[in-house]
């Protein structure tokens, strides 16, 4: 049987076609191979380079007995936070959030005493610190110098006449010393003003101490600083605590501090700062004895303008009206409302 020219071409053309086939398969399977060892050996790379750069990290950051974990970078944005939760500042030096109760989950709560502190992000800030108080984390000798220790936004600039103890800015533990004994590590120490030091903060810090130092109780502890964008300096921290033994009993709260200091305008972004128009000390000495209308928050102890914000944010039975003059309120204890410099 001869069989037509057309259909040996057909058969021809078929076989090629067959052939080219198995070739492309041949050729992808190859690849596919090829990229599962790829695939294989980078993850064996990463895993194995990981662990060692954790073993080492972990090794320097043990001392005095106690593990120092490292953490994540800790960088949190206003934009992750309520509104609701954390109004702009109006003169008060922190505000409660989520209705005073912190964030801890059960299974991170326990009485094994540890401290963490995040690595410096890429603008050298720090970030989240946490910690398990209890009093064998707490220092047995005065505190050292930590005057080298240089934090993001850092500038050391005065002002006599406004700042209590002149400086503006303070190097602030996240963790203070008297509960952790960190000194100059540079993962716990913000630039913070001298006002969210020691009104904001410091009180919240003794609570703690005194708590654990006569209950012999542990605390969980952390604190956040929060950063607007790439703000070297914070616009304010979260401090959380806990009582571990008695379940919030002895101590719990959320708070959010500001980073702000009354009479004093602070450009985050950088850390540079200028008096606030109407600050004392740029204000004629007659006005202390002008009369005038003011409202005062008796919780608090600051004074205000009637249409100042703050007053809006105040409970009515902390409201107490005063016409009269401002050297007389300033005599009775009473002090200027830092957002509308009364």
């Amino acid at each position: 049987m001869i069989v037509p020219v057309e259909k040996i071409s057909m058969i021809k053309r078929k076989r090629r076609r067959e052939v080219s086939n198995d070739r492309q398969m041949k050729s992808m399977t190859d690849k596919k191979i090829i990229c599962l060892l790829l695939t294989v050996i980078m993850g064996l790379t990463v895993f194995t380079g990981c662990g060692e750069q954790d073993k080492n990290e972990e090794s320097l950051s043990a001392s005095s007995g106690h593990l120092k974990e490292d953490v994540r970078s800790g960088e949190v944005d206003r934009e992750d936070i309520s509104e609701d939760q954390v109004p702009e500042y109006s003169g008060e030096p922190y505000v409660e959030i989520n209705g005073n109760r912190p964030y801890f989950k059960k299974k991170e709560i326990t009485d094994d005493v540890y401290e963490k502190y995040s690595r410096l992000d890429y603008l050298g800030r720090c970030g989240q610190a946490e910690a398990c108080i209890g009093e064998e984390l707490m220092p047995r000798e005065e505190r050292g110098s930590i005057g080298m220790i240089k934090p993001s936004g850092w500038h050391t600039v005065r002002y006599d006449d406004v700042v209590e103890g002149m400086y503006l800015y303070n190097r602030c533990h996240l963790i203070g010393y008297q509960l952790s004994g960190e000194n100059a590590n540079e993962r716990n120490l913000i630039t913070g003003t001298r006002y969210m030091n020691v009104e904001g903060m410091l009180p919240f810090e003794d609570r703690v101490a005194e708590y654990v130092e006569s209950t012999g109780n542990h605390v969980m502890y952390r604190v956040t600083p929060v950063y607007e964008g790439r703000d070297l300096v914070s616009s304010g921290v979260i401090m959380e605590a806990l009582s571990v033994e008695d379940d919030g009993r002895g101590i719990m709260f959320n708070v959010y501090v500001y980073n702000e200091q009354p009479g004093i305008v602070i450009d985050h972004a950088t850390g540079e700062s200028r008096l606030a128009k109407g600050t004392a000390t740029n204000r004629d000495k007659e006005d202390d004895n002008k009369k005038g209308k003011y409202i005062i928050n008796v919780n608090s102890g600051k004074f205000h303008e009637p249409d100042c914000s703050g007053v809006a944010m105040m409970n009515e039975e902390n409201k107490l009206r005063f016409n009269g003059k401002r050297q007389k309120l300033i005599d009775s204890g009473y002090s200027p409302c830092g957002l509308c410099n009364p």
